[in-house]
């Protein structure tokens, strides 16, 4: 790996191939003094994208794909041009895979959790660090009969023992197991080895790879989970709206949905009560697809393929280092940490997201709202909170098993606000700050962001509202998910 250089006259060959490409496509960034670092929120769009995109709508007419004239034909050509470049760009076989669209990742997850096949008796097995897109299918497992069991982290927030909670399932019944390729709360890549594993003992496999995709070549010829859920937007920022579902053909055939909708069946007869679905991944797109916006999908994939996913993981996991390795020396006056990081604090096995909490000169938690803010000042995008992973936050601020359901419960019948909540705990935070890299970053917006954490060490009269310090539970004994 090539170690970053701070000195702006003397980037490396890597450092300065992407400040060419954030002059050419991201230059509104230097022209605002904008540190953008929320790529897991959402990435940037390049310029070029959003030109190429809006020539092609101001030369083409293009109808609602159901129906057969011209301009629904056009559209119906580039909705299939761009399923063709996602099961390209993912190296996915079209005679064993089929792209669904959506309208983002959350959509896509729930297109399996409401039609999968969950029967009593069957498991639902998925990782504490997961979103909540995927925490909420346990609502359908649970309706159905089924079981519903996590896999329990490690202190870096990883899974060292997925293969003890997945066996034992009955193989007479559906079973499903779910997890992030990459946590959206740590930046932890999570093995894509338990794919077989999982598979191995009974499993239908459902990935999240709406954190991993931006960075990370995944190859569905090499990989075989029967459903992976992703948003663009998260790749390339443009358009919005726009998500999909790659299904293993032959694992699609055995969800059964709920409802139908327009575009979903072949007939529906109300007279008979009876109704037919279509074949395939139309089945599962209800109404009119975003024929306009995916029709930017085969430029944002071709943008990505020209600059090379191997070059945009290599340079961001030096950015990652750097900021890992400037985070972990800040100190205050008194020798103190500045900052505790959630996850690993090497470069093994991990993305470009970093989760963290400045500490005052005690040791406890700043308010992640006021470091948000400060950032907010500086003109820095962050994001804060729990980042919708509540099984990850639990274990990475260490919640008070007794403590946490008390307050849960209470505020449940109270109303719940995150500041009420922190009073009720008293102690450990309660949210974090998440710095997450993308292609336009450079090594200026992490010193942009780094400086804001170091004014929470220039002095300790900074925080008039010191909680009393408590001892955290261990994360190994926390049972309950927020």
């Amino acid at each position: 790996m090539l170690t970053p250089r701070t000195d702006a006259t003397m980037p490396t060959q890597m450092e300065a191939y992407f400040r060419a490409l954030r002059a050419r496509e991201f230059r509104r960034l230097d022209a605002q003094g904008h540190a953008y670092l929320d790529y897991t929120g959402a990435a940037l769009y390049p310029e070029s994208l959003v030109r190429t995109h809006a020539n092609a709508l101001v030369d083409g007419i293009y109808g609602n794909p159901h129906a057969d004239g011209p301009s629904s034909r056009a559209s119906t050509a580039a909705v299939e041009e761009a399923r063709a470049a996602v099961l390209r760009f993912f190296d996915a076989d079209p005679t064993e895979h089929t792209v669904c669209f959506t309208a983002n990742a959350s959509a896509a997850l729930r297109l399996v959790g409401e039609a999968y096949p969950f029967a009593r008796g069957s498991r639902f097995v998925l990782a504490a660090d997961n979103h909540n897109s995927v925490n909420g299918i346990r609502e359908f497992a649970l309706r159905a009969g089924a079981s519903v069991r996590y896999v329990p982290l490690d202190a870096d927030l990883r899974m060292p023992d997925a293969e003890a909670v997945l066996r034992g399932a009955d193989r007479r019944v559906p079973n499903l197991f779910a997890y992030p390729a990459q946590s959206n709360f740590s930046g932890v890549r999570h093995s894509l080895g338990m794919i077989d594993q999982a598979r191995e003992l009974g499993y239908d496999v459902l990935l999240d790879a709406a954190a991993f995709a931006p960075t990370s070549p995944l190859r569905l010829r090499d990989v075989r989970p029967d459903f992976v859920a992703l948003s663009f937007y998260k790749m390339f920022g443009y358009p919005t709206g726009v998500g999909a579902l790659i299904a293993r053909r032959e694992s699609l055939r055995r969800l059964r949905r709920p409802w139908f909708a327009g575009g979903t069946v072949e007939f529906v007869s109300t007279q008979h009560g009876m109704h037919g679905m279509k074949d395939g991944a139309e089945a599962f797109e209800d109404g009119t697809v975003n024929f306009l916006g995916i029709g930017a999908l085969p430029a944002g994939l071709a943008m990505l393929v020209d600059v090379g996913m191997a070059r945009i993981g290599h340079h961001l996991a030096g950015l990652t280092r750097l900021l890992l390795d400037r985070l972990m020396e800040m100190r205050h006056p008194n020798g103190a940490p500045l900052v505790r990081i959630h996850g690993p604090r090497d470069s093994i096995d991990r993305g470009a997201t970093v989760a963290l909490n400045v500490l005052d000169a005690d040791g406890a938690p700043v308010d992640y709202e006021r470091v948000e803010a400060k950032a907010r000042e500086a003109n820095v995008s962050v994001r804060g909170g729990c980042f919708c992973n509540p099984g990850a936050a639990e274990h990475a601020f260490a919640f008070p098993a007794d403590d946490t359901s008390r307050c849960l419960e209470s505020l449940s019948r109270e109303g719940f606000s995150v500041e009420r909540f922190r009073r009720c705990l008293a102690g450990p935070a309660v949210g974090a700050i998440r710095a997450s890299l993308g292609l336009a970053n450079v090594e200026a917006d992490v010193h942009h962001f780094l400086r804001v954490v170091e004014t929470f060490g220039e002095s300790d009269t900074h925080d008039t509202t010191k909680r009393r310090r408590v001892v955290a539970t261990p994360p190994w004994a926390l049972t309950r998910p927020l």
